[in-house]
Order: C-alpha cells, then structure tokens, then sequence
C-alpha cells in the first residue's frame, strides 16, 4: 500500500501526550510480556562484525548499512534484526530451558521496498529469545507461545485505554487468536497474492498467526521470505491483527521456533545459501553448540500506531520520507516526527 490517510483522520491524543502515551505503553508491554515468557531485559548492540554472520540476512538482498572501525579497521554492520546474536548470547548467560532474554532492537534497513503508513528504513522492536528442550520443538509449543504474547499485548491496551480514555475510540483486539498455515491460505485462494490472502482471511478473524513462512508452497513460492539460518520455516510465523482504520492486515510480530542443526543444514541448501556454512555462527549451529530456542520480534512503532489509532508509522517514530509521503501528510494535518 503507499501512503493512504483515511478521510475525516484526526489524530487522538496531542504530539506531546502521544510521546507520553508511547512511553508508558512500552512499559507497559514489558512489565507483563517479560514475566509471562520469563524473559529477563539485556543490552544489546547497535552493530555487529561484518563478516561474523551474525547480522541478519533477512531476505538476502537487503543491503546493510556498513562502516570500517579506524582503530581496529574491522567491518560493522548496523543490525538489521538480532536473531542470531541473541541465541549466541543465551549460550554466554548459560540459561537453562525456559529461561530467556529481551532488549530493545534499533535497526536501519536501507532497502525497505516500499515506505508507506507502515514501513520505514528505522525499525524498532522487542527482540526475545528463550532457551527451549528438544520436545518444545512442535507447533503446540508455539501456539502455547502466540497465546501468552497475545494476552499481553491485550492487556497492555486494557490498562493504556483506562488511562487515555480518548483512546476507547481504538478497536480493542481480540484474544482469540486463529491459527491457520500458509498453505491454505494458498489452498483457499491459490489467484491472489499472499498480501491480499491475508488481508481476506484477517478482516474475518481479527487475530490470526500464519504457520509456515519462508519455505516454499505447493505453488513453488513462498509465503514471504524469511531468512534460511534463524527460524524453523515449519515452526514459525506472524502474528497478525485487522486494522479497520487503514483497512488492512496489520503484522505486529514475527517469531518462530528456531532452526536445529538439521533445519539449517536442509534449509541452507534449499536457499542456495551453502557459503555461509563457513561463517563462525553457522558452523556453531551445525556443530551443535548453541541452545535450541525460541525467539522473534514485536514492532514498537506497530504497537504504538495501533494502541493510539495512529494512521501513520511516522506520527510514532522519527525517520526520513520522501517528499511525495511529506506532503501528502501534511495535506491531511498528519504530523510526522
């Protein structure tokens, strides 16, 4: 979608009480979200050794920002997502299963397709991860997992609500949560694109995680690309919610269980990815060095756009738009940070 401001949108709360509002929201979130998965609150970096692999791939053409260190002359790389350093820290705070981590995740992504009411180069989220056993590795497990994610955030736009009464005027979000795969909603509508799969299935089942994202469908194609070295693509997906402001589908998480040294290895060479074999985290995995996990991340400007009946991602975060994007807001009285 490009940038769309819904006829009549005004915004619920003033610029400041929205800054006020974002804040207690994330703490909010944390101080419910992080006990219900027994999750403890980390640094974490805002750049990595480029050539370690531990950055994030994501799809695996986008291109990291990237710097050269003058005093060591090593190669960063912002991050792009912490999926990977997370589970080499959990091997370093030496958690047993059940046990796991949060932090703050600030990330650019330079090559973001699309900048519209959702999407921007400056990403911010919860990035989780949480030691696992080896009979945690099911999709009841990860259901277990969506339900307790869901009742926080739920519970997080109860209090929010009761403290900026302008903002009953927000849909309130369902806790019952559908579970559906990727492969049928390509079974269900095998003409359209999975964006507008999911924006038909969403808009009658308000809350819905989709199983199966990365791997390819019986069509040949994936659902949507996830990289091939962090999540199980049998094991994982979104957690999505509908937005009737935009009218949209509206993705509040990624997550998943995460790749075992056999998912890597068939994985890998699913997505013509075999050089990386060689990098320190890959060769950790295949050799069985690190925890068995489960992690993701949860959108902050997401949740904050939905909680406060925000239109715009940019009326939540600061960032850069092109002129097209600028003035179209400021048409609408839209004031982007």
């Amino acid at each position: 979608m490009h940038t769309y401001i819904p006829e009549g949108y005004k915004s619920l709360l003033s610029v400041y009480d929205t800054q006020k509002a974002i804040g207690l929201m994330k703490r909010l979130f944390e101080d419910t979200f992080a006990p219900a998965l027994n999750l403890f609150r980390v640094s974490a970096p805002l750049f990595v050794d480029g050539d370690s692999g531990i950055n994030d791939n994501l799809n695996g053409y986008e291109r990291p920002v990237s710097f050269d260190i003058l005093h060591t002359g090593a190669h960063a790389q912002v991050v792009q997502s912490l999926a990977k350093w997370k589970r080499l820290a959990l091997k370093r705070y030496d958690f047993y299963p059940g046990k796991g981590i949060y932090t703050d995740m600030n990330a650019i992504r330079r090559d973001e397709d699309e900048l519209d009411n959702l999407h921007s180069v400056y990403v911010d989220q919860w990035d989780w991860e949480k030691v696992i056993l080896p009979e945690n590795r099911n999709i009841d497990f990860l259901k277990t997992t969506v339900l307790s994610i869901v009742d926080a955030i739920c519970d997080t736009q109860e209090t929010l609500t009761a403290i900026y009464p302008a903002l009953g005027a927000v849909d309130r979000l369902s806790r019952n949560v559908s579970f559906v795969t990727a492969q049928e909603l390509e079974d269900m509508w095998p003409d359209l694109t999975p964006k507008e799969r999911e924006n038909r299935y969403v808009r009658e089942h308000p809350t819905t995680f989709i199983i199966g994202i990365g791997g390819p469908l019986r069509s040949g194609a994936p659902h949507d690309g996830r990289s091939p070295d962090y999540d199980d693509w049998t094991l994982n997906g979104d957690i999505l919610v509908w937005n009737s402001l935009l009218g949209c589908a509206f993705e509040l998480s990624s997550m998943g269980i995460r790749v075992d040294p056999a998912a890597l290895d068939r994985q890998l060479a699913a997505a013509h990815c075999d050089d990386r074999r060689n990098l320190m985290y890959h060769r950790m995995l295949l050799n069985g060095e690190l925890p068995l996990t489960i992690g993701g991340g949860i959108g902050q400007s997401r949740m904050s756009m939905l909680m406060l009946g925000k239109a715009h991602i940019g009326e939540v975060q600061a960032s850069i738009w092109d002129d097209e994007t600028a003035e179209k807001c400021r048409e609408a009285g839209v004031m982007l940070l």
